[in-house]
């Protein structure tokens, strides 16, 4: 966080919030294609090819073409079986995870008789196909049920735990040094320029079927938030036959967090849907050790319905909403006189997706979407030196179109996304210093983003993939601005060894926010020297490379980063309050690297991994965009309030005799940087330990006992000013948790 402004700036840098456009998905799905051979290697025609999840019913039923090749469409990111059946020849499996917009190709070399191959890839080592040139990580809902802590309904440790280089300081998720980051549902956007004003979670992580978490090299296909881009893939009842389950917890801090939910499907129709409900004392990120005046509760539910009308049409519809309530925790002297300050979130969308194939390998995906967010803070009247009251409600509405065409060479995709946005926003400041200050503003505000892709994966040799694309902006606010920006990349595959080899170049622009200062609080500000310069539009420039290495079921991936930005997107809260407002600095660069462990299945029980980012996230001159008092700028580099050098997750999910189940996660962090030192300084460094242990008592019931900062070790995570002011470590939590699988029954009627 910049501390480039003085502090009279905090009582009215409060309209400008954080925008940046939403990602584009050029294919919400991934593409499986496969060439099957005789042992002569000649074409097999009318091979029976099952293509099936590997944790739900789904499935595609194809055939071999006269040159023995097939393709599935269409396909949700996840694990997969894919097994060729041919009179006179062996039964041939695979398995392989397919990502949004990939299209992996196998060989399969039947042979003779009826001797069954297999070959396995372990779901808990998932990895994507060698063309991708961005680093991603993919997360299934067993590890998210075995992960300490990952399903309750307001954690993101599916995250932080699998994902280098990501972590949650001041109750925001950070990856590589920046917060800008995107969502999507089914590869669909979930548009939000106010992601700096709310702490409330997108999707509850029981509802998520996988989570592909990419951060950086993206496609020119993909979006401009440069941090991180998470694709939730939700679950739909294919992995379900009339079938539900009913979580319960209890445990300290009064904490409870509960859900139902409940899905079915046929051949062409799959439905689920969930409600959940949570309420702890201890919720966002306390100033000091104590916990007080820190509840949290919330209510929330998700919706998808799929129906696959033909072999070239398919309907999804997602929808969700959610309700989140927040108590501002307190230090002892706020307690002690009083202050009640609140914090009302809620949230409500809904995605709809028509995916028509026109040709095998040709591909139509129509997409639109609406968006509502809101997120109001109310002070209490007796805060000092200021009571600050924001209510803030967006709405978005657009779409996406793209077409993808797949050829042996060629995988390539072009498409328009856009959308509109209304900001309704109300704002008061009372001083409780003896000024009398009072000032009070409402403003709605519009805006909208176009953009346009294109871009070609080619592969002229079956170890060497290219990828070339470009991605054209237009963004109308407060202010006009275009942005072209070229993206290259190229994979290759070291034969034998299999290791993949990837290089990235790229740029990324992120719009500014809507709001601007103007009325009596810009007036105010004037007089007391303070000005506004325009915000605009973040600028960034990327060049990474990668090594994925498999060895004998392991995947183990290092990348190296660096990235530099112009317009650098940051933001400050006035006071101690959830008013955040963005800021500009002219400059900024984050760079590191990072290496991610993930293990086959051990010895048939389970499964381990290691993530490590080593990263560096650093500011440049003064501040560029937004409210300032002119302030002159450091010299040289300054390390921004998030930079963390070393960050490791260890941790593992095992299954034991007696139908027990244990988990558990160490992670280190070597300290966030210190705002109150006069020279550029860390906070030591902190080591915590989640665990979990678990039991499944019947065939249908199953509890399980899970400590979070099991050692309880309370530290100074950081010292920025927000939610309520500086940030301890979590508590020790330890709770339990009852889960029931129960079905309905159909009844036939005479």
């Amino acid at each position: 966080m910049s501390r480039l402004i003085g502090v009279r700036s905090f009582l009215f840098l409060w309209l400008l919030l954080a925008t940046v456009p939403v990602a584009v998905w050029a294919a919400v799905f991934g593409t499986v294609r496969g060439v099957v051979h005789d042992p002569d290697h000649r074409p097999v025609p009318d091979a029976q090819v099952l293509v099936k999840s590997a944790g739900s019913d789904y499935s595609q039923k194809l055939a071999t073409n006269p040159d023995g090749a097939f393709e599935a469409t269409t396909l949700p990111v996840g694990a997969y079986t894919v097994t060729v059946m041919r009179d006179g020849f062996a039964t041939s499996v695979q398995q392989v995870v397919v990502a949004s917009g990939s299209a992996p190709v196998l060989h399969f070399q039947l042979a003779l008789g009826t001797r069954q191959e297999q070959v396995s890839v372990s779901e808990s080592a998932l990895t994507v196909n060698p063309e991708q040139m961005t680093p991603t990580t993919i997360i299934s809902r067993s590890e998210i049920a075995a992960t300490p802590g990952a399903d309750l309904s307001n954690s993101l440790r599916v995250i932080t735990d699998y994902v280098p280089g990501a972590w949650v300081t001041h109750d925001q998720l950070h990856v590589r040094g920046g917060h800008q980051v995107s969502w999507a549902i089914d590869g669909v956007p979930i548009p939000n320029t106010n992601i700096a004003s709310n702490v409330g979670p997108q999707i509850d992580p029981k509802d998520i079927d996988y989570l592909e978490a990419q951060r950086g090299g993206y496609s020119s296909a993909y979006g401009d938030r440069t941090y991180g881009v998470f694709n939730v893939v939700p679950r739909t009842g294919f992995e379900r036959n009339n079938e539900g389950e009913l979580f319960t917890t209890f445990g300290t801090f009064h904490q409870t967090n509960d859900q139902i939910n409940f899905g079915s499907h046929t051949g062409k129709f799959a439905y689920f849907g969930s409600v959940n409900g949570n309420r702890s004392d201890y919720g966002l990120g306390t100033p000091g050790p104590d916990v007080l005046h820190d509840r949290v509760w919330g209510l929330g539910g998700l919706g998808t319905l799929i129906y696959n009308r033909d072999a070239n049409n398919q309907f999804r519809f997602v929808t969700s909403l959610r309700r989140d309530d927040y108590q501002i925790p307190n230090d002892p002297d706020a307690q002690a006189v009083g202050v009640r300050d609140v914090e009302r979130e809620r949230d409500a969308l809904a995605n709809f997706s028509w995916v028509h194939t026109f040709q095998p390998g040709l591909l139509l995906t129509v997409s639109p979407f609406y968006h509502f967010n809101r997120a109001n803070y109310d002070g209490d009247p007796n805060d000092v030196p200021v009571s600050t009251t924001q209510h803030r409600e967006s709405q978005y509405g657009g779409a996406q179109i793209a077409l993808n065409a797949v050829s042996a060479r060629h995988n390539a995709s072009i498409g328009v996304y856009g959308f509109g946005q209304r900001d309704d926003e109300f704002v008061q400041l009372i001083a409780n210093d003896g000024s009398g200050l009072a000032v009070a503003q409402d403003r709605a505000s519009t805006g909208h983003l176009g953009a346009g892709f294109l871009e070609d994966q080619f592969k002229p040799f079956s170890w060497l993939t290219l990828t070339a694309g470009v991605r054209l902006t237009h963004f109308t606010g407060a202010i006009s601005e275009n942005a072209a920006s070229p993206r290259l990349g190229g994979a290759i595959r070291i034969p034998y060894l299999n290791w993949v080899l990837r290089g990235f170049w790229g740029e990324y622009y992120q719009a500014p926010p809507l709001s601007t200062v103007s009325g009596p609080l810009l007036d105010f500000a004037v007089s007391q020297g303070l000005s506004v310069i325009p915000l605009r539009g973040e600028r960034d420039q990327e060049h990474q490379f990668g090594l994925t290495i498999p060895l004998r079921g392991w995947a183990v991936e290092v990348n190296d980063y660096h990235q530099r930005a112009r317009n650098y997107f940051d933001h400050n809260a006035i006071g101690n309050s959830n008013v955040f407002f963005p800021i500009t600095i002219d400059g900024a660069r984050l760079y590191g690297w990072e290496v991610s462990v993930r293990s086959p299945r051990i010895a048939g029980r389970g499964d381990a991994y290691v993530t490590y980012a080593y990263a560096h996230a650093q500011g440049l001159g003064a501040v560029s965009g937004g409210l300032t008092d002119f302030s002159p700028p450091r010299t040289g580099y300054f390390l921004l309030d998030h930079d963390q050098r070393h960050t490791l997750h260890t941790g593992f999910n095992f299954r034991f005799p007696w139908r027990t189940t244990a988990g558990g996660d160490v992670y280190y962090g070597s300290g966030f940087s210190d705002g109150t030192s006069d020279v550029q300084a860390h906070l030591p460094g902190h080591t915590t330990f989640d665990v979990s242990l678990s039991k499944d008592v019947a065939e249908k019931f199953s509890v399980s006992v899970i400590a979070l900062n099991l050692l309880n070790r309370r530290f100074l995570l950081d010292n920025s000013q927000t939610f309520g002011g500086t940030h301890y470590a979590e508590p020790r939590q330890i709770y339990v948790q009852l889960r029931y699988r129960f079905r309905i029954e159909s009844r036939s009627h005479p």
